[in-house]
């Protein structure tokens, strides 16, 4: 396709399913004989002492026992670092912002290295963000989270880079063994599922050699209720004022009259939504982990190890949407019978025979990474020389998709009156919800007496949904050397190193349109059966028709589709393809980018300061490629691999990133620091590339654009940090982040032909584009103490207020975050409560919306029990307040997704010898 990517496999693969593991941190090696941390306390100690000894300000968390990290998930684990959030939109956090940047502005290193990383939601273009889904934290010994970057660590971010270190053969116990067994279940779902790890560590007596292997495997069935909407309309469009179906008045029809009439024409610009109904998601997902690993010091000086990382996961899932059509531009634009507006908001819309729509989309997903990684290390009395290399590759998206559509024509009323609390209503004057025989396939229309002659004019096939594939690709080979020379004297040690990056990213996507003639087949066919007694349990407002509603078996539908069942006799099976829809082809994308990376950097030490100052060069090269349609049809571009060329664009560029961490010892107790560097993080590899998608029914759309500059960025961080006693923290830190280049979402009109109008057709479409500077400043404040009787406190609160020069909000950024995680040990029992607080952000634009989130908390809580030394028994409990995900367009009072997940209850069994 134009871009290829030379993957080299190392000859010792053979090798290394037999040992690999976890590899060297890219930080400075404990020289510790062993790392044993065991309970609450000792993991929080551990953690305090990683954070006074840093020379760049550095938060840690640091797992409690082997197998044991505190939270089924490592995203939801680090956010009791003050400054780091996640974002919960499935109910369990997969991305991370730090100090109220993006998740894309922030890296995630393995052991100081690039790990791939992919997505399994359709809907997810391929970033630079890290999938912590993909992390099994049983794996994990400790994540770093650096707020203040060095010169010797890999550049990209402009938050802060987490470092997640896994653990090493030599720094355990010979012959260490860790099992654990347990069950995890979810309420909403009312389904329990088998989880199981196991780790194994073995060195020789002389620890010259050593080998550590284990493997994980996590089940959990997942079921997310939810709101929905599509997207928002002007009311004057229920006036004629649509562009495209300027006949579609509901005035002129005679349908609104009187009052309706007059609040119609008195508010043209209110807004309302285009669509509004339920969903209900269900997920399966499946988890299978292996690591394995060798050390070997074959002589003092020298020392080798090999790790290899291997994920599997399988993240199938089914959407049941059943919703209001209102905003439908042929079927109900001319339909409205009554509307109520507050504050430029429809907040409630009536109906006469309007289209309501129940869309399923049954999807295979996957997600696979595959990573080997190598180092060796020589080390003589004042110097010591490490070279580098490896390869991670990964794979994932949607398989496979499945998608039915049926409709109805019905009365109706939509009503957001009591948004937020209550978000939306949709009600029908009959059992339209609960009535799988009301929906049925599109037949699509024209002149029946030609409904089985394909070649005959006057018929039209209806959309009765689609087949669509869209697997993407990420991929890195890498290559290091690093030189560091210990000194005598105010400077300690003197570093310089060389790294070369070879990372591409790829998104290809095919389908092919199901095509319905004249088919009446209901959505009776297929096993409908009402919701579970408890959908919808905690939403506010939902009347009996919504939470009562039906759904069917989706792999029943699956089949009718893949299967052809819907097909008349002179019609084909179709085949999903690249070329058969133009949206399918612009889809297809590929970056390549290549970065060569020098830096030097000296390690200082003199009358209590100490810390670190360096210098980073780096050129990035990057080739973006796609197709572009160079054979324009009367109906659109053509449909075959000669109507496109693949097309590449290429971009280089460089920088120079200083930086300083300076940390002062003003006394025993208390430490000051001060960090000022020049960071950059590179644009998301999907908004760099030519990829671009169209809502024909909505005339909506977006695209990436080629020509991103890298955002850029100034970053000024001091803290100060009091020891008061032992175990103990007060600190408090200020920072300034000044962006240029900063990347945002830009909606423009756009010309572009329509499938369904068979024409050109006005598009809003959005891309993004370099919007100018951008600033983020605030604060950290954080308290930690052991109490008496076992009691003590860990709490942080931060703030940070990010916008852009034109007084755009920034994505992702809340300004307010607070954690509290009480906790309790003593003896053989532990236990202990994390609440989470972040307030409301801005996720981004789509379909011409600001869209935001509400506020939201969480609160979590582990209690465990020492049965003897070596068998524990955890219990814990995530998302206890079953927390409600409010994202809305522009107001809250527009709501465009609000879902619950349900709470999560894990038993598990830990063994360790």
């Amino acid at each position: 396709m134009g871009i290829r990517r030379s993957m080299w496999i190392a000859s010792a693969s053979a090798l290394t399913l037999a040992f690999a593991a976890p590899a060297f941190a890219q930080e400075q090696a404990s020289d510790v004989d062993e790392v044993v941390v065991t309970g609450i306390r000792a993991s929080l100690q551990q953690s305090l002492d990683t954070k006074r000894n840093a020379d760049a300000i550095v938060d840690s968390v640091t797992a409690e026992d082997i197998g044991k990290f505190p939270s089924t998930n490592v995203a939801e684990a680090i956010t009791i670092v003050p400054g780091v959030t996640i974002d919960r939109a499935f109910g369990q956090g997969e991305r991370v912002s730090i100090l109220g940047t993006d998740p894309a502005l922030n890296r995630t290193l393995l052991n100081g290295q690039t790990v791939a990383s992919a997505d399994w939601f359709i809907l997810d273009q391929p970033g630079r963000t890290f999938n912590y889904a993909l992390l099994a934290p049983q794996i994990v010994g400790r994540v770093d989270v650096y707020k203040s970057p060095e010169a010797r660590i890999d550049e990209g971010s402009i938050g802060g880079t987490v470092i997640v270190n896994t653990r090493e053969p030599l720094d355990l116990k010979a012959n260490t063994l860790s099992l654990a067994a347990g069950r995890l279940y979810n309420d909403r779902s009312e389904q329990g599922d088998f989880q199981a790890s196991g780790l194994y560590s073995w060195h020789n007596e002389g620890r010259t050699l050593g080998i550590v292997v284990s493997a994980q495997q996590a089940k959990d069935q997942l079921r997310r209720d939810g709101l929905e909407a599509y997207g928002t309309i002007p009311a004057n469009y229920y006036a004629g004022g649509s562009p495209d179906n300027p006949g579609a008045n509901s005035i002129t029809s005679g349908n609104c009259t009187g009052a309706c009439a007059t609040t119609l024409l008195a508010n043209p610009n209110a807004k309302g939504l285009n669509s509004f109904g339920t969903s209900y998601f269900e997920q399966t997902r499946e988890r299978t982990t292996y690591t394995a690993g060798i050390q070997w010091r074959p002589i003092d000086k020298l020392e080798l190890s090999l790790d290899w990382l291997k994920i599997h996961a399988v993240y199938d899932n089914t959407n049941q949407s059943l919703f209001a059509f209102q905003g439908n531009t042929w079927n109900s634009l001319s339909r409205l019978t009554g509307l109520t507006v507050e504050d430029g908001v429809i907040t409630s819309a009536s109906f006469d025979n309007a289209l309501s729509v129940f869309d399923v989309q049954y999807r295979e997903a996957e997600m696979n990474s595959d990573s080997l990684h190598f180092k060796g290390g020589w080390t003589e009395d004042n110097w010591d020389l490490s070279v580098e290399a490896g390869t991670t590759a990964a794979d994932g998206g949607t398989k496979r998709q499945l998608y039915g559509e049926f409709l109805n024509w019905a009365d109706y009323t939509v009503d957001f009156t009591g948004a937020p609390g209550s978000p939306g209503t949709l009600t029908y004057g009959s059992n339209v919800l609960g009535d799988a025989n009301q929906f049925s396939f599109d037949g699509g229309w024209g002149d029946p007496s030609h409904i089985n002659d394909p070649g005959a004019p006057g018929w039209n096939p209806g959309w009765g949904g689609n087949i669509v594939k869209k697997p993407t690709t990420d991929a890195e080979d890498y290559a290091q050397v690093d030189l560091g020379f210990d000194l005598d004297g105010a400077i300690k040690r003197v570093q310089v190193g060389y790294k070369y990056r070879d990372h591409e990213t790829t998104q290809q996507m095919s389908g092919v349109t199901v095509s319905i003639y004249g088919n009446p087949d209901s959505a009776a066919m297929f096993n409908p059966h009402q919701v579970a007694g408890n959908y919808l349990d905690g939403f506010g407002g939902v009347n009996s028709q919504m939470s009562t509603r039906f759904v069917i078996d989706g792999k029943a539908l699956a089949d009718y589709i893949a299967n052809g069942d819907y097909l008349r006799p002179w019609q084909a099976n179709p085949t999903p393809g690249t070329f058969n829809n133009a949206e399918f082809t612009a889809q297809n994308w590929a970056v390549e980018e290549k970065v060569n990376a020098l830096y030097g950097q000296a390690d200082f030490e003199y009358a209590g300061f100490r810390g670190n100052v360096g210098l980073r060069y780096v050129k990035t090269e990057s080739d973006s490629g796609g197709y572009v349609c160079v054979n324009v049809t009367p109906t659109g571009c053509g449909t075959t691999a000669a109507d496109w060329d693949w097309q590449v664009r290429s971009k280089s560029y460089e920088n120079f990133l200083p930086n300083l961490n300076v940390a002062y010892d003003a006394t025993d107790d208390i430490v000051l620091r001060f960090s000022a560097a020049k960071v950059i993080a590179r644009p998301n590899f999907a908004d760099m590339s030519n990829y671009f998608w169209l809502a024909d029914s909505i005339l909506t759309g977006g695209g990436g654009n080629p020509d991103l500059d890298p955002y850029e960025s100034a970053n000024f961080d001091a803290s100060a940090e009091w020891y008061f006693a032992k175990d103990a923290i007060l600190a408090g830190s200020v920072f300034y982040k000044d962006i240029s280049n900063y990347v945002l979402q830009k909606t423009a009109p756009e010309v572009h032909f329509n499938q369904f109008l068979h024409a050109n057709a006005t598009y809003q479409i959005s891309r993004p584009t370099n919007a100018g500077s951008a600033s983020i400043k605030g604060f950290t404040l954080a308290y930690q103490q052991n109490y008496a009787y076992g009691f003590g406190l860990l709490a942080n609160y931060t703030y940070a207020d990010g916008s852009a020069d034109n007084g755009a909000d920034l994505p992702y950024n809340s300004r307010h975050q607070v954690n509290i995680s009480p906790f309790y040990e003593n003896g053989d029992f532990s236990a202990r409560l994390t609440y989470n607080y972040r307030s409301k952000y801005f996720t981004g634009v789509d379909r011409g919306d600001q869209m935001y989130v509400r506020a939201y908390q969480g609160l979590d809580a582990t209690a465990g029990y020492n049965i003897t030394d070596n068998i524990n028994l955890t219990v814990s409990a995530m998302n206890l307040l079953d927390s409600e995900y409010y994202a809305y367009a522009n107001t809250v009072n527009l709501p465009r997704g609000v879902y619950r997940s349900g709470r999560q209850f894990m038993t598990t069994l830990n063994f360790n010898f």
